[in-house]
């Protein structure tokens, strides 16, 4: 008889309150097997799918160990936590009759999917929950695609579905609320996507998104208020390219900050812009400016064109600058 069989037994004559089993427990232990025996008590429950099987294995397993000092208690914990989400997926609600080698060789990962693509949710996050899967793969991940598939109800009104979904994700950690508002937007529900997107913390989640709804003017102003000039200038070059000049400049002047920044680039980029902008604006002042600047650069242009004609070729274009400055003094510029 195998070792695991004969401490089944004796665990059966224990619990008969039996001599019988402290002759088993002698007889496995002489062999020096009794190791041995709490493994493949712990193995056999593995295959079993009778939850009283599984648990008459596992107290067979557990009696063993109580006459061992060094058993590694791993094993037996380990299987332990896998039968009991084994035997939750197994229950004819749910519908997955696996193995305990099947589910060693699917991972946990994939048993989680499957039960996510039958929209089994609330199973899915007590599955990771009981066996502490990071936050990431497990709980997180689950509570996504629940408002993913939640933002295409079409029973609901928006408020009610954003408010649902603010208040399941509100602790979780790593969601991306623009994910989910984009599933929102490509189910034809914009309105509810620029609720979610309320929630997304990264503004530059947020602009994108904002951008690809044709929300030019509430982009804008997320833009802005996140204070990276970076994105703000990215929203700007996105609207010049898809508004005609009238509306883009229009939208500019509504938004101080954003037009600042884009006198900004087109003076060192478009000069030609920047006068119209000053032209719209009947800024006469900043209009008189720009037109002696760029006449000050056009003789600039001029006496170094001259210079450099005249001058010895291996002069650099310090000593042309010296020149210069020495010839005509500051008065002489204006």
């Amino acid at each position: 008889m195998a070792p695991g069989a004969l401490l089944l037994e004796a665990h059966k004559e224990y619990e008969k309150e039996s001599q019988k089993a402290d002759e088993y427990l002698r007889e496995i232990k002489e062999q020096s097997l009794l190791s041995e025996a709490v493994r493949q008590c712990v193995e056999a429950a593995g295959h079993e799918h009778e939850p009283e099987t599984q648990k008459t294995l596992l107290r067979a397993a557990s009696f063993g160990k109580c006459f061992l000092s060094n058993f590694p208690p791993e094993q037996f914990v380990s299987m332990c936590k896998d039968l009991r989400v084994l035997n939750a997926v197994r229950d004819y609600t749910v519908g997955i009759p696996l193995s305990h080698t099947q589910f060693k060789q699917m991972t946990l990962q994939v048993l989680i999917d499957r039960l996510v693509y039958r929209k089994l949710y609330l199973l899915a996050i007590e599955v990771c929950r009981y066996l502490k899967t990071p936050e990431y793969q497990g709980v997180s991940r689950v509570l996504k695609h629940w408002a993913c598939y939640k933002v295409q109800q079409k029973e609901e009104s928006d408020e009610v579905i954003a408010k649902a979904v603010s208040v399941k994700l509100a602790d979780a950690a790593g969601i991306s609320y623009s994910e989910i508002a984009t599933k929102a937007y490509e189910s034809g529900r914009t309105e509810l996507a620029i609720k979610l997107l309320e929630f997304e913390p990264r503004s530059g989640e947020q602009v994108p998104l904002l951008l690809k709804m044709k929300k030019s003017p509430l982009a804008l102003s997320k833009a802005i208020e996140s204070g990276d000039t970076d994105l703000v200038y990215t929203v700007v070059m996105y609207l010049k390219n898809e508004l005609n000049r009238g509306d883009f400049f229009m939208m500019l002047r509504n938004q101080p900050v954003a037009l600042s920044l884009y006198k900004q680039f087109c003076k060192h980029q478009e000069q030609d812009t920047l006068k119209d902008l000053f032209n719209q604006d009947d800024d006469h002042e900043e209009l008189g400016n720009f037109y002696v600047k760029a006449s000050y650069k056009e003789k600039v242009c001029v006496y170094s064109s001259f210079f450099l004609i005249f001058l010895p070729a291996d002069r650099s274009a310090i000593k042309v600058q010296q020149i210069m400055v020495a010839s005509f003094p500051p008065m002489a510029w204006v």
